[in-house]
């Protein structure tokens, strides 16, 4: 995990020149930074993760744990090519949808009998849904990763997951060396829809459906707040595609927040959860993610800069 770690800080440092050329996000009315600032960085980690990945299935041979994120990979291309030319949702979507499809049949937990096929398809649709909760909720300094960070490590312990899968968690810490507050570079589609993809690949690689939820209420930090929103746009007939400042993480930090405390709080938030799925059960995972999404709503109504007031702005 340590040499995936300094792996992914270095390759970044050699980089970093680049992505400042070739991929600067600029600051405009939708975004948390202030400052123009590289983005597209997630390919460091995608690319230390690959290769650990690829040296486990040569010497280990292939297994869905090991091989999560090759297939993840395809995805991670199209995203860095959208982070540079704005790709059409079209291709997105489909790399998505081929994505979700290959992670169903590694699945154990698929019958792959015509019966299953209403199950498949619905799962399909969690699948793109968790890839893209997770690329909206890219928008402060060390969010995704640190939480991603924290939800990986609960998942490779919870299934004993060999190591190429320890060493995306180590290239996720080298990462947040760059990206925690103030932010040198963010990650960008080419990392947040690669996460979103392997966290949803190792969810379905449980032993049995109890135990996949509890894992996915791990993230509950993360999908919840992207879930709540989007029900709320489309009461509201806005756009659920359209780039926004609405999520409750925007809303805190529109508040005052700054990018490094509400971070902490969702990966303090993530981390009481993998605890809780370690060592406490599923009734603990429940309870605390149903409490947390409470929390949420407290924030939301009492602290947080209110959801109509900020679609105005």
């Amino acid at each position: 995990m340590s040499i995936a770690a300094i792996g992914t800080w270095l390759l970044l440092r050699a980089l970093i020149v680049q992505l400042r050329r070739r991929l600067i996000d600029q600051p405009n009315s939708r975004s948390s930074h202030s400052k123009p600032t590289p983005r597209g960085g997630g390919v460091a980690f995608v690319v230390v993760a690959v290769i650990a990945s690829g040296l486990g299935v040569l010497f280990k041979g292939i297994s869905p744990l090991i091989a999560s994120p090759l297939i993840a990979l395809p995805l991670a291309l199209v995203g860095f090519l959208d982070d540079r030319h704005n790709l059409p949702a079209s291709w997105r979507y489909g790399v998505q949808l081929a994505t979700a499809l290959l992670v169903i049949l590694t699945c154990p937990l698929i019958n792959p009998s015509l019966a299953w096929l209403p199950i498949s398809a619905l799962l399909v649709i969690a699948i793109t849904a968790v890839i893209n909760f997770t690329n909206f909720m890219d928008g402060v300094d060390g969010l995704v990763a640190g939480c991603m960070a924290v939800a990986l490590s609960a998942i490779a312990i919870q299934l004993e997951a060999p190591w190429p899968i320890w060493a995306l968690v180590g290239s996720l810490l080298g990462f947040l060396l760059w990206n925690w507050s103030p932010a040198k570079l963010f990650m960008g589609d080419v990392g947040s829809t690669f996460l979103g993809a392997v966290f949803a690949g190792l969810v379905l690689q449980a032993s049995n459906w109890l135990e996949a939820m509890e894992i996915l209420l791990v993230a509950t930090p993360l999908l919840g707040d992207a879930c709540l929103c989007i029900p709320r746009r489309l009461i509201a007939g806005q756009k659920v595609f359209q780039a926004h400042r609405l999520h409750l993480f925007q809303r805190l930090h529109q508040a005052g927040w700054p990018h490094a405390s509400v971070s902490t709080f969702y990966i303090c938030a993530t981390t009481v959860l993998a605890f809780a799925l370690l060592f406490g059960g599923v009734r603990w995972v429940i309870g605390l993610a149903a409490l947390e999404l409470l929390v949420g709503v407290w924030l939301d109504q009492r602290v947080a800069v209110p959801f109509g007031l900020a679609s105005r702005s």
